[in-house]
């Protein structure tokens, strides 16, 4: 039996002499202190062997030794990770300032090893940002995310230095929401360049930007962003108590934190909103919503989320209102036929042909003479095959996913019904449910997608009970719901009169005095009143 399985009784050592157990002592006492510790030794000899040791098998990372030539010989290390610096600023600011131009300059002063780290700080170095630190786990994180570190002989500290420099992507348009007026930019995958795109558009010192390092592993920065003032302070807390307890190896999109830290994770409907312009991510912030960035992904999350930004877009907010407040219907419209139409279809073809008009019921009889299958079937078909379609050209290289995913959908299409295996008027139905589909933002649209088929079920075995039944539970199930302590149906459910003034309907500007009521709890009021524009008066 292994819990009776015997243990063999380890082995007697010989108690070393006292001598020999102090030399070893002295031996090992630095690296043992340097190691548990985390901190560096005063020696370079050991910090470069500690370094060497870690950074074994890395040869991206570059250790480079040389001389700080004063009246006593100085030794210096340089350690930093090829690829990600700006070799110029490395090369030039530091290399060339500490070997030659300082020591020439400098060459009178009395510097000695005890005064060099202090000198080299505050006047041999011309790197923007200089931080002094001997804590090993962040001089190790430093030289992993794009810093130089300088190691100086007889110091037990390190000189950071701001020096990243690796590749980045253009800023470009976005490639998910596209608008016809508004800013042409989207974040991209550097972290520092999204808070700068932020901070440009909110200039205010108001504007807290709190960094946190996720991840065992990745050690990801991720970026706290809210507006002082505005936003409600338990909000803040809740958001980085959600994020403190989250213990994982690594992080490498924003979708790993939205899945950690979302309210209702069984449920389907998305409680976090993520967005890759940063126009919208100001109006978040600017309603008092907290908004999180990680490093190395150009899409951001917002929190809370209502429902009902579904269907709001930022073009809403930079054309006339009127226009805004009949495409909101439209969308709204077009999220009911993406998620009801098949359904619908099946139901009256399958229980309820009295309730279509005598023409339309023959003309949807005479399509369906040769079909072998029930309607049911073939709608689930010529769904699933849209799918694949659908899948495969957003998998594909793009200069041909556009095109084989066009040409698949018209030759299954007009060969099915050629077939005799779909009628024309499934084809109708399926085609304008994906289109619909479009209308709403992506994670939206596959919301859409997966709660389809099982209306579709429902209205194939109980017809218009089935399928209002099935969008009666879902209705309580979104009424269930929160985002953060924010209802997630609201303002309509509970109705909050303020609120609707941005909901299904978009007012002016000049109309919306006040912030979502539920989320800015602390400065409520977005505009002074009486700003209604008048035309002037004139005298007779």
């Amino acid at each position: 039996m292994a819990f009776f399985k015997r243990t063999r009784r380890p082995a007697r050592t010989r108690t070393k002499n006292p001598k020999e157990q102090n030399s070893t002592a002295q031996q090992k006492a630095p690296a043992q202190t340097s190691s548990n510790n985390r901190l560096l030794s005063s020696s370079i000899e050991i910090n470069l062997e500690i370094f060497r040791n870690i950074f074994k098998d890395c040869s991206d990372v570059v250790i480079r030794e040389f001389i700080f030539a004063q009246k006593e010989e100085i030794k210096l290390a340089l350690i930093y990770t090829e690829g990600m610096v700006d070799k110029n600023q490395v090369g030039e600011q530091i290399m060339k300032a500490l070997a030659l131009e300082v020591p020439m300059t400098s060459g009178s002063s009395d510097i000695t090893k005890a005064n060099a780290l202090h000198f080299i700080k505050m006047k041999g170095l011309c790197t923007q940002q200089v931080k002094e630190s001997s804590d090993l786990d962040e001089i190790l994180n430093a030289v992993l995310y794009g810093d130089t570190v300088l190691l100086v002989d007889s110091h037990a500290a390190a000189l950071i230095n701001s020096s990243k420099g690796w590749h980045t992507r253009a800023i470009e348009d976005s490639k998910t929401e596209m608008v016809v007026r508004g800013p042409r930019e989207s974040f991209v995958e550097t972290l520092r360049i999204n808070t700068s795109m932020i901070r440009r558009k909110i200039v205010s010192p108001d504007l807290k930007i709190e960094s946190i390092l996720l991840g065992k592993v990745t050690k990801t920065h991720i970026a706290v962003l809210y507006i002082k003032g505005i936003v409600n302070e338990k909000l803040v807390q809740e958001v980085k108590k959600r994020l403190s307890r989250i213990k994982i190896d690594g992080i490498l999109e924003s979708g790993y934190i939205e899945e950690l830290i979302r309210d209702e994770p069984f449920s389907i409907f998305p409680t976090i909103a993520h967005t890759d312009r940063p126009d919208r991510v100001a109006a978040s912030l600017l309603e008092g919503r907290v908004a999180i960035i990680v490093d190395g992904t150009p899409v951001v999350l917002t929190m809370p989320f209502y429902f009902i930004e579904s269907i709001q877009t930022p073009d809403d907010y930079y054309e006339n209102y009127f226009f805004a407040s009949a495409v909101r219907f439209l969308r709204l419209a077009s999220l009911v036929i993406a998620l009801t139409l098949p359904s619908f279809y099946v139901a009256i073809v399958s229980f309820h042909q009295e309730m279509l008009p005598t023409p339309l019921l023959l003309s949807i009889a005479a399509q369906r003479e040769a079909v072998p299958f029930p309607v049911f079937v073939e709608a689930l078909f010529m769904e699933i095959a849209f799918e694949i379609i659908r899948e495969s050209g957003i998998r594909l290289p793009r200069p041909v996913g556009q095109a084989v995913s066009i040409v698949a959908a018209l030759i299954i299409g007009q060969a099915a019904v050629e077939a005799g295996l779909v009628a024309g008027a499934t084809i109708i139905v399926v085609a304008l449910t994906a289109m619909a589909s479009f209308t709403t933002y992506y994670s939206g649209s596959i919301t859409l997608r997966l709660l389809r088929f099982p209306l579709m079920f429902l209205a194939a075995t109980l017809g218009l009970f089935g399928l209002i039944s099935g969008v009666i539970l879902i209705v309580i199930h979104m009424a269930s719901i929160r985002s953060f302590g924010v209802p997630y149906l609201d303002p309509i459910a509970p109705i909050v009169t303020e609120d609707l003034k941005d909901s299904l309907v978009r007012a002016p500007w000049w109309a919306m005095h006040k912030r979502p009521h539920l989320i800015a709890q602390n400065d409520t009021v977005r505009e002074a009143a009486g700003m209604e524009p008048k035309p002037p008066r004139t005298k007779n």
